[in-house]
């Protein structure tokens, strides 16, 4: 009897002590722990509560604090684990975990500004060889799809070429790989040129400064600003493998480079959905989509005279001076 009167005060502190000792051990313990966890560090992690309560304004509260939030957001993003599993590992209610994600999730958002890179074009005396031929480039985009949880009635334009329900992302990164803009919430039947479209017309989108430019497939428009290789050459890197498969001409050596530079977005892609599980397979989330651009009122990207022949002339001069090299 004694026993039945104090289980409403013991299980409270049984509680929190097996809260504390899994937060403990997920980002305390070891730095290899914390990255198996939410994929960062322990100073990393550290820091990046700090910016989310110092500039995005996020707060503990009284049931629970920033740092033990901000764990279960990333273990959720890490290993895409539903709502349950947190509850059991965290010991919360999965209203306390669904509520607390929402409101990191667009404490997150808020740090754009911070977190997202600035572009640096490629310069006259870049040491890099996949990018020294491209002065004056700001990275690479392209399209990746990832899998999403959409209405029965919307799925037939969300669907893929592949058949998979999915959104059609675009994303833009810098030589490095660290990316500058990120558009999401087109469906995956959308094609890439229509996406691209969107961006560039956004009040806040895809800005690219006047002699500058991107590298891109032949999915987009060759256009001011995008760089696109030839249609008819062969352009993936496994083609040039070889001394056999050593480009003929100017139009196949630049295919070449321009392969082994836009490289860097697909890499890009892989390293976010190798680090991220909930990009990976189909999310539990229900889709908030962001498309609200009206086409009609879009201005198309239309290829100019001045651009082609600008394309042009860089792949002539490209392989002008490779020829010189290899003399």
């Amino acid at each position: 009897m004694n026993n039945n009167k104090r289980l409403p005060h013991t299980l409270p502190d049984t509680r929190y002590r097996i809260r504390e000792l899994a937060y403990f051990r997920m980002i305390h313990e070891s730095d290899l722990v914390c990255r198996q966890s939410t994929r960062m560090d322990r100073r990393t992690f550290t820091i990046l509560c700090h910016l989310l309560r110092n500039v995005a304004g996020l707060s503990s509260t009284e049931i629970v604090d920033i740092e033990e939030i901000v764990a279960m957001f990333l273990h959720v993003l890490a290993h895409d684990v539903k709502n349950r599993v947190i509850q059991q590992e965290f010991v919360r209610s999965g209203e306390t975990v669904s509520r607390h994600f929402n409101i990191v999730l667009l404490a997150v958002l808020r740090l754009y500004e911070e977190l997202i890179k600035r572009p640096v074009p490629v310069t006259s005396n870049c040491n890099d060889q996949r990018w020294k031929c491209f002065e004056n480039c700001l990275g690479a985009l392209d399209g990746t799809y990832i899998k999403v949880n959409v209405p029965a009635g919307d799925r037939p334009t969300f669907r893929t070429r592949k058949g998979e329900i999915a959104t059609n992302i675009l994303g833009v990164c810098n030589t490095k790989g660290d990316f500058v803009y990120v558009l999401a919430g087109w469906e995956g039947s959308a094609v890439d040129s229509r996406i691209l479209r969107d961006a560039i017309s956004r009040e806040n989108g895809l800005q690219v400064p006047k002699g500058y430019y991107y590298l891109c497939d032949v999915g987009y428009p060759n256009t001011e600003g995008f760089l696109t290789p030839y249609r008819d050459q062969r352009y993936h890197l496994q083609e040039w493998r070889g001394a056999a498969n050593a480009p003929t001409n100017a139009k196949e050596y630049f295919s070449m480079k321009h392969s082994s530079a836009r490289n860097v977005i697909e890499r890009a892609f892989g390293v976010l959905k190798g680090r991220w599980a909930i990009l990976r397979g189909k999310s539990y989330y229900p889709l908030q989509v962001q498309c609200r651009t009206i086409l009609a009122y879009i201005q198309y990207i239309e290829t100019t005279n001045e651009w082609s022949q600008w394309h042009d002339d860089l792949v002539e001069s490209m392989f002008t001076e490779w020829q010189l090299r290899n003399a």
